[in-house]
This record gives C-alpha cells, sequence and structure tokens, in this order.
C-alpha cells in the first residue's frame, strides 16, 4: 500500500503535456510503470531517462520513509535482458522472448532433488504423490511463457534424481531390474516413473498456453458482460481438463 501512487508520480512526471493534461499519448519517453505488490520495473526508451525514472521513485519513496535496494536496483538495456517474477525479460535479435529465470530453474531443480533424497525409504507411490504437486505448479506458472527448454531440464533433473534413488535402494540389483522395477513404458514413451498406481508427471508434457489479457472494458457487474466472463470459466475448465487429460497419458 506504501508504493500506491508510485504510478501517478511517474506519469505527471513523463505523461503530462505543457496543459498539464496527463495521457499515454504525450509519454514520448516510453516510460511505464509495471508492478506487482513491492516488485516493479520501469521501461524507457533511454539509459539517461531511465536514470532520470530512478530519481523521481527515490523521492517518492523518501517523502514514506523507505529507499531503494541498490543491491536489487539496476538500469540494463532489454538486449541484455533482466528477471522479473522468475522469469527473464530479453530481446533476441529484436524478438522479445520470456523465459523462466536460470534462478527460478536452478530453485525449482534443488527442490525436487532435496524432496527425493529426503526421502529414500518411502514408497514411490509415496513419493510420486509428494512430486507431483511440485512439478505441476511450477509448470503451470511457467505455462504461459517460452518454457519448454526449462521444463525438459526439468524432466532431466527428476530422472537423474530417481536413477540415484532407485539405484541407492537396490544396489545388488542390474540396471535392467532397476528400470524394470521402477519405470515403464506406455506405448508411445519409455522411461516413465510409475508404480501402476501414480505416474510422475512429465514436465515437458505441459501445453504452452499463452495468457490472453481480459477486456478492460468487461467488468463482472454488468448484465450484458456476463456472457464473456462465462465463456472464460468455461474455456479454463476445458484447458484444466485437457491438462488432466495430458497427466493421465
Amino acid at each position: 500500500m506504501a508504493l500506491d501512487g508510485m504510478e501517478r508520480a511517474i506519469k505527471e512526471r513523463y505523461w503530462s503535456s505543457n496543459t498539464g493534461r496527463i495521457h499515454r499519448a504525450n509519454n514520448k519517453h516510453k516510460v511505464n510503470l509495471i508492478r506487482y505488490a513491492d516488485d516493479f520495473i520501469v521501461t524507457a526508451d533511454s539509459k539517461e531517462v531511465a536514470e532520470d525514472v530512478k530519481k523521481v521513485i527515490a523521492g517518492f519513496l523518501a517523502t514514506r520513509g523507505l529507499m531503494l535496494s541498490e543491491e536489487k536496483t539496476r538500469i540494463t538495456h532489454i538486449d541484455d535482458g533482466f528477471d522479473f517474477l522468475g522469469w527473464n525479460f530479453r530481446k533476441y535479435r529484436g524478438k522479445l522472448l520470456i523465459k523462466p529465470s536460470k534462478t527460478t530453474c536452478k530453485n525449482i531443480a534443488d527442490k525436487v532433488r532435496q524432496l527425493i533424497r529426503k526421502h529414500k525409504a518411502i514408497s514411490q507411490d509415496d513419493l510420486i504423490r509428494i512430486l507431483n504437486p511440485v512439478v505441476r505448479g511450477w509448470c503451470n506458472y511457467h505455462s504461459c511463457m517460452v518454457s519448454k527448454e526449462a521444463f525438459y531440464d526439468l524432466d532431466g533433473v527428476l530422472f537423474r534424481a530417481l536413477w540415484k534413488w532407485a539405484r541407492r535402494r537396490h544396489p545388488t540389483k542390474s540396471r535392467w531390474w532397476t528400470k524394470g522395477r521402477y519405470w515403464v513404458w506406455n506405448g508411445t514413451r519409455d522411461w516413465i516413473f510409475s508404480s501402476g498406481k501414480t505416474t510422475l508427471i512429465i514436465a515437458g508434457y505441459t501445453k504452452i498456453e499463452r495468457h490472453r489479457l481480459i477486456k478492460l472494458d468487461k467488468t463482472p457487474f454488468l448484465k450484458e458482460d456476463e456472457e464473456y466472463f462465462i465463456g472464460r470459466k468455461a474455456d479454463r475448465k476445458k484447458r484444466k481438463k485437457a491438462a488432466v487429460s495430458r497427466e493421465a497419458g
């Protein structure tokens, strides 16, 4: 709540005309604020403008007894990219690609490895029940971005960690015996970690669904907009059902 008003302060400086009218058309330096709770980024058309925006924000925060963290605050070019909310935003040859950041990929890899190491003695079914919500939640969060490569990398991390888990449980058994004990073939894909009762989610099967912004001129409180929101709800249910079918397959 302390940051509410920051956008207004920026617009008053960069969106105002000579008459004082605040409008997007006056924003010649392309200064925009995107904020989620206390995390935010600001766009600008040059480094000089970005540095000036930083001063405006610092002044806004100072009146509230706050200050920018120098460790977390930096000015960077879009071609070099930046991380925000677990994603990396960067332009490659002029094309903007939003991918899971290296930090968030490392965090999920460390988390599943830790879970597998922690549960050395539990059954395969129980281990799958522990891992599935973690994998599903992470994949769902990143499913609207350019994430296929990150999903395949996560599958690789899971396989290597689970192979060590299985081999440690049966050190005297052969590799083929271990494979047959914990991994199955479903007719289209081999090496599926499954007990027959439960199956580990394959991250690479997660479908990329681009996020569709809600129409800002629609509201659930108006009768004439009711059909629009019913359609959005039905579409979400349809996509959720399709995701469950992919997991089961």
